[in-house]
């Protein structure tokens, strides 16, 4: 029942927040439902065993409405359900218009990214795949900046080609089923396909979940729908939606087709450390805070791919951290650039300098979050960075010393991006700046004591990944 609570809560609260003619009454029932929402997700954590749900959905096509929560889901769930409440909160009242539109279509993206999570049916996990990214069209070019319907446009070609091809593999392996006719995922990891049938499948699977990372070459849509996208919109695409493909890659693909994944696992690592450390070299060369965010968080992603397919033990377990840990530390990035830009109209490092002297509280919480996202030690990204750099090591050692430059790089653009900000002398436009305000400051807390409790004990994401 709590995975079905999980659905239901965000869906009744995008319906009632739709019907809210009062914005502000609109914004604070978005708030409760996905506090709410949280507490459902904190309450599966004190859960041992696996919470499942099934009930019959399209009996005629063997496709049931079924619903699995093990350690993987708990985790991604708890991510998704912690940063809706956190973005809410760090938003201004008023700062978009027919919010209540606005938060119903938030919500109802986190129904989405919260069932393809949840799904243990192949439809089913179709379904919401492709729920989640509706609103987040809506969302980014109704709201979005100066150009933001060609960056849509080129958004749903992106997406829409991969979601063809992954219903395509999906429709291979539902006639493979002999006899049963099921998209049950415990009928897919029984199926006994050849090389050349798990190849297929690998490559239109595969192409799916790499155009959503985005890992290269498929990420060029990303730095661009960050940029023109709401930020609380570009908040949950990079925080939690681009989950959405290691997750795929981690429950479907792997499972359901070994063979065909260990014989392309090299091409598929070679492609993440190239990724890596071209995504690193383009955010040196940034000077607009949201672009360098965006090329980083590739950067980040392109390591958690490469860790997942050295099919090593260390490597797994460092990217199934490093999923819960980079959404929580991306969250924050964002928090802040967007704080930027209200105050001060510009995202370009060379327009700014000195507001360390007027907003002291925003450096230091920022600072801190800076430094985690270059895997400082004592904060949650070194315990991740660390697996998967020695799962790495453990494929190939050669492929984790080329992908260890990009650790000297992400210190080069965080650091330079930190300096240029917030020390130095103030210029005209941040010579009057003042310090965030109480509900900023409150999520950036909240987010810094994440960082530093998960990374000096990290052991309750380690233990319920185990699970």
């Amino acid at each position: 029942m709590l995975s079905y609570l999980l659905l239901l809560i965000p869906f009744f609260g995008a319906l009632t927040t739709f019907f809210i003619k009062d914005e502000k009454l609109a914004k604070n029932n978005a708030l409760l439902t996905s506090i709410a929402t949280l507490l459902v997700a904190i309450a599966t954590l004190f859960s041992t065993i696996e919470i499942s749900y099934s009930t019959p959905w399209i009996s005629s096509l063997g496709s049931s409405f079924s619903l699995q929560l093990d350690g993987l889901s708990k985790m991604l769930c708890l991510l998704n359900a912690l940063s809706l409440p956190l973005i809410i909160l760090s938003v201004k009242q008023g700062d978009y218009n027919k919010s209540s539109n606005f938060w119903a279509l938030m919500l109802l993206m986190q129904v989405g990214i919260m069932g393809v999570f949840l799904a243990s049916d192949a439809l089913l996990f179709y379904f919401f795949w492709e729920l989640a990214l509706i609103p987040a069209y809506f969302l980014c070019s109704i709201w979005g900046g100066e150009k933001r319907i060609q960056v849509t446009f080129k958004f749903f070609i992106y997406t829409f080609v991969g979601s063809l091809l992954m219903l395509v593999g999906i429709i291979y392996l539902y006639l493979q089923t002999a006899g049963t006719h099921s998209f049950a995922l415990q009928d897919f990891y029984q199926l006994k396909l050849s090389l050349h049938q798990q190849v297929w499948v690998f490559a239109s699977l595969f192409i799916a979940f790499a155009i959503k990372m985005p890992i290269f070459p498929f990420h060029t849509w990303q730095p661009d729908a960050y940029e023109q996208a709401p930020t609380p919109v570009t908040m949950v695409l990079s925080g939690v939606m681009v989950k959405m493909g290691i997750y795929a890659v981690l429950r479907w693909l792997i499972p359901i087709v070994p063979d065909a994944v260990n014989s392309h696992a090299n091409f598929v690592i070679i492609l993440s450390v190239i990724g890596i450390l071209y995504a690193s070299l383009i955010a040196i060369k940034q000077d607009d805070i949201k672009r360098l965010v965006a090329y980083s968080s590739i950067a980040h992603i392109g390591l958690m791919c490469a860790a997942i397919f050295s099919n090593t033990e260390m490597g797994m377990n460092g990217a199934l951290v490093q999923m819960f840990n980079h959404g929580i530390n991306v969250i924050g990035l964002w928090i802040v650039a967007e704080v930027i830009e209200k105050q001060f109209g510009t995202r370009k490092f060379s327009e700014l300098g000195g507001i360390a002297q007027k907003a002291p509280t925003l450096t230091i919480l920022f600072v801190i979050i800076a430094l985690a996202n270059i895997a400082l030690p004592l904060t949650n990204a070194f315990v991740g960075e660390f697996l998967m750099f020695s799962g790495l090591f453990q494929y190939n050692i050669w492929m984790a010393a080329i992908a260890g430059v990009s650790i000297i790089l992400a210190a080069v653009y965080t650091l330079n991006m930190v300096q240029k900000m917030f020390y130095g002398n103030t210029v005209s436009i941040t010579e009057h700046a003042v310090d965030i305000s109480w509900n900023v400051k409150f999520v950036l807390i909240i987010i810094v004591l994440l960082i530093l409790i998960l990374g000096v004990y990290p052991m309750p994401l380690l233990n319920l990944i185990g699970q």
